[in-house]
């Protein structure tokens, strides 16, 4: 493809330079490290870095055009420089021409919210291909072609991997594809040139401010991708989430809503729990499921209502999600030998904390214990971390602060953090433990027969982000070794 072909895709654009804008373009890059001959760079406006800085090291790359906001003053003469009003967005129209457009022939149908995206996406994938259609997945714990792993390294991939992933899609013949769409991949545009089938809204809560600074800047970055859906997509939002209709407010999309407590297209009631599942009634028809909690109540009305949109039969819905499990590192039950149970969650939002131990204290009602281990994430929004402390001491028995992914704050800080959410009252069950295998392990020691054990915040993860190096480690791998050896005792 040479570069007219490519830039015609481009509502707004102009060549300066005078140059040859018929020239052949091999590849398309943002990063200038790994431009090659031939290759388009586009110079991206990142958070911390600017491409239009590395213009001229694209160039010694072997760069055959440049796509920019801003021309450089000493500009190459010899290279055509395309400008346009946004590059972020620019980029993934043009990622979107290079690759055929994948996107069109696909289903694609994003998930967004502060909690729920990947146990939604991950379910949705699963229960497609249970009925029959080769789907992808795009989420934070496994990226899938069908049946086919790739790793992942974030919620939403950057645009380059991101379109080259769904063009593999749909090579391989997916007709669906369910993805986690996060707020920061809204705001910087990666998801540009996308053709989006439908969009699911599971909640928000406080998250990600260190990025997005305050809550509403949160909510509008949320609130575009609804926004930018078409006539021909059906937006599906929570009726029971403050900012659910707000979602929908300036979408041309089809609205739908799926609720626990109000009138909605779609209804669900939770009729028993218990840490092997649950029964619910989902409009009307009951349904058990390996699935607890109200929090997964919602996350599995959402499913339905998308399924059913989608055009799948209710009944065919209802059987496949009563075979499917829990999404890896979301409500993970692990049992002791000794008579209690742990539990391995994602959980890393104060609001999250609370699903999740909610759900445990309508299983477990008064018949034992909550052991809480729990820390919050170096580098990341601080105002949260107290919030996380209060409300797992409010909820539990018994809390266990302790180190998260410090990345390149020192532990003890973070912890402190946490701390200044407790009251005199709460420090006197709170132990704060900075080592999280010894975290986990003195949790064991203090779990009695009947007794839960929550280790939140990491679910998935088999690393600890430690000063830029990520060290192996797995509470799911902790827990079962420290079973294991109580079975040998």
């Amino acid at each position: 493809m040479n570069l007219n072909e490519l830039i015609n895709f481009l509502p707004t654009w102009h060549v300066i330079n005078g140059c040859d804008a018929d020239c052949p373009v091999s590849g398309i890059h943002a990063d200038s490290r790994k431009v090659e001959r031939g290759s388009l760079f586009v110079a991206v406006r990142g958070t911390t870095v600017d491409g239009h800085d590395f213009i001229d090291g694209a160039i010694a790359q072997g760069a055959s055009a440049i796509v920019c906001e801003q021309v450089p003053s000493d500009a190459s003469p010899s290279i055509p420089f395309v400008v346009v009003p946004d590059t972020a967005e620019a980029l993934g129209v043009l990622l979107d021409a290079w690759y055929d457009h994948p996107s069109s022939g696909l289903a694609l149908i994003g998930v967004t919210g502060t909690n729920g995206k990947t146990t939604v996406a991950t379910v949705l994938y699963e229960l497609f291909r249970r009925l029959g259609y080769k789907t992808g997945l795009i989420s934070t714990v496994c990226n899938y072609i069908d049946d086919k792993p790739l790793s992942t390294s974030h919620t939403t991939p950057d645009a380059v991997t991101l379109h080259a992933l769904l063009a593999q899609m749909a090579d391989a013949g997916c007709e669906y594809v369910f993805m986690e769409v996060s707020s920061h991949a809204i705001d910087q545009k990666r998801i540009s040139g996308l053709a989006y089938r439908g969009g699911i809204f599971t909640n928000l809560t406080r998250d990600h401010l260190d990025y997005h600074q305050t809550v509403d800047n949160y909510l509008k970055a949320k609130k575009k991708f609804f926004d930018d859906l078409p006539a021909s997509a059906f937006a599906l939002t929570n009726g029971d989430d403050k900012s659910g209709f707000v979602m929908l407010q300036n979408t041309q999309a089809k609205k739908y809503a799926y609720s626990l407590q109000t009138l909605a297209d779609f209804k669900c009631k939770v009729l028993e729990s218990h840490f092997e599942g649950s029964e619910l009634s989902i409009n009307g028809r009951e349904v058990h499921v390996h699935f607890v909690g109200r929090f997964n109540a919602y996350n599995l009305l959402a499913v339905y209502g998308a399924a059913v949109v989608l055009g799948e039969n209710p009944e065919e819905i209802l059987v496949a999600l009563s075979a499917l499990r829990p999404v890896s590192g979301r409500f993970e039950t692990i049992s002791s030998p000794l008579g209690y149970t742990a539990i391995v969650d994602y959980a890393h939002t104060p609001d999250a904390l609370t699903n999740v131990l909610n759900g445990i204290h309508e299983v477990l009602g008064d018949n034992g214990r909550i052991i809480t281990v729990v820390g919050a994430g170096g580098n990341r929004d601080k105002g949260k971390r107290p919030l996380m402390a209060k409300e797992a001491c409010r909820l539990s028995d018994q809390l266990i602060l302790t180190s998260d992914n410090p990345r390149f704050e020192e532990p003890e800080d973070i912890l402190q953090d946490m701390e200044n959410g407790l009251s005199d009252n709460d420090l006197h069950r709170t132990l704060r433990i900075a080592d999280r295998r010894q975290a986990i392990a003195t949790a064991t020691r203090l779990a009695q027969k009947g007794d839960v054990i929550l280790v939140a915040g990491k679910g998935h993860e088999d690393y600890q982000d430690i000063k830029g190096v990520k060290h192996h480690f797995d509470d799911r791998e902790i827990l079962r070794n420290i079973f294991a050896s109580q079975h040998k005792s």
